[in-house]
């Protein structure tokens, strides 16, 4: 940790930023790739029946990265706390806990997977049309959950010490390696949707080989050594208490989709569709902003740990403002390709025509969405559980889901696609409040807590 204590403590903002935030924006860059692939070349079949199953099947898949994100992002938040703190011993307890943690729950999951496939398919609005593509493609996928849950919770553990180009490096290796096998499996093979998620799992399988072989080359000061393993003295309570906000996000933003799809089957399964295109288009602007958010976390992290308050706000006021520069210059260049991005897909006059109008939708809130993400990350890594907690149920529970229903009733499909826009505003006038809110109570932390660590 020695090599990142001038990044972290020193280092001019810009560029502390600049290093920690940009190979996340690069890893994230790789999954927005990633994602379109399966769906591009899935769309390259001219099924249109195979890219909905995967639309109605992702929110599903990204259950195993949200429970994958309980281990990462609580690990990254409570080992960068605990560097910060000049507590090297702990940080690795809490990695080896969550490597542990991570796989045990993979192949948990994976089972109960496997056992209510048929509930599952129920659930997600599957139709006679689209229940075996989506039943052999979350298939595939439930034997990868392991994986799955490892690499996306080490992604996030090894920028909790500041090392983001290595996180970057097994990031690219994974989706490199996806992006190779799906136009082999789903084109030449002629698997179609299980083609995808069998390049998605071995995708997943390459990028975790790389993080063992990482620690297993003594290049990281965490551990991944069962001899380091504990649960106690805070650390299973620390890495969950923001761990479980964070996946929660990511289960209820399945959830919130699910249930979007299913208000979308109402009209056919043409604009579920339209819709999967139109979001796997807008992760461009969401994804790139989320990974200038998260990489900035361990700044966050560290420095509050070290009580040192002055560097945190000025992190945040640098940080908030590149991703209103960054947000804004992506949101019109999407409005501005709306058409050639559906397009590229699937050439399908009634999916594009749904889907130029979904794409605008979306674009609604992309310049300002960051500064929901900055706050989110800012609170997590501080260790704040409740507002955290608070924020995410929020935005894809307490507004997003109601919205749909309300909007849907109000308007039919029109007012279910601009739920979500509506959704992000409410959310990003209550996240400014809390964060706010939690700046102007560092100073009685610092007072308060000078004899103890902070762990949560």
């Amino acid at each position: 940790m020695n090599t990142n204590k001038y990044l972290f403590e020193n280092a001019p903002i810009p560029k502390a930023v600049a290093i920690m935030a940009i190979p996340t924006m690069i890893s994230m860059l790789v999954v927005v790739i990633y994602n379109m692939a399966d769906t591009f070349f899935i769309g390259q079949t001219g099924d249109p029946m195979q890219v909905a199953a995967v639309s109605l099947a992702t929110p599903v898949f990204m259950v195993f990265m949200a429970l994958g994100n309980l281990f990462g992002i609580g690990g990254s938040s409570a080992i960068s706390r605990a560097l910060g703190e000049k507590n090297p011993e702990r940080a690795k307890h809490i990695s080896s806990f969550c490597c542990y943690g991570s796989l045990g729950l993979g192949i948990i999951m994976a089972v109960l997977f496997l056992i209510g496939m048929d509930f599952i398919l129920k659930m997600i609005g599957a139709s006679e049309n689209t229940a075996g593509y989506a039943r052999e493609y979350l298939s595939y996928i439930a034997f990868g959950g392991p994986f799955i849950m490892f690499g996306t919770a080490f992604g996030n553990i090894l920028r909790g010490e500041g090392a983001s180009k290595e996180s970057m490096i097994g990031n690219l290796i994974g989706t490199v390696t996806n992006i190779i096998l799906d136009p082999i499996m789903i084109l030449v093979f002629g698997w179609g949707v299980a083609g995808a998620a069998i390049a998605t799992v071995i995708g997943n399988m390459a990028a975790s080989a790389f993080y063992i072989i990482y620690f297993l080359m003594k290049k990281s000061s965490l551990s991944i050594h069962i001899k380091d393993f504990r649960m106690g003295n805070q650390i299973a309570s620390s890495v969950t208490a923001i761990g479980i906000p964070a996946s929660l996000n990511n289960i209820l933003m399945s959830c919130a989709n699910i249930i979007l799809n299913l208000a979308l089957t109402g009209y056919g399964d043409t604009p579920v569709a339209a819709m999967g295109i139109a979001m796997k288009s807008n992760m461009l602007v969401v994804l790139l902003q989320i990974g200038l958010c998260a990489g900035i976390q361990p700044l966050i992290g560290y420095n509050y740990g070290a009580r040192n308050k002055d560097r945190l706000i000025k992190i945040f006021q640098f940080t908030g403002i590149c991703s209103i520069i960054m947000g804004t210059v992506l949101t019109t260049a999407m409005v501005i390709a709306r058409q050639f991005l559906i397009q590229a897909f699937i050439d399908n006059p009634e999916v594009i025509s749904y889907g130029i109008q979904m794409v605008i939708a979306l674009q609604l809130s992309g310049p300002v969405i960051g500064i929901l993400f900055l706050c989110i990350n800012t609170i997590q890594g501080m260790g704040k559980a409740l507002p955290s907690l608070v924020l995410t149920i929020c935005r894809q529970g307490l507004v997003f889901i109601p919205s749909v229903f309300i909007l849907n009733k109000l308007f039919g499909l029109d007012g279910v696609i601009y739920a979500q826009p509506v959704a992000d505003y409410l959310s990003i006038i209550l996240s400014i409040i809390l964060c706010l809110g939690l700046f102007k109570k560092i100073d009685y932390a610092k007072t308060t807590a000078d004899t103890k660590p902070i762990h949560a």
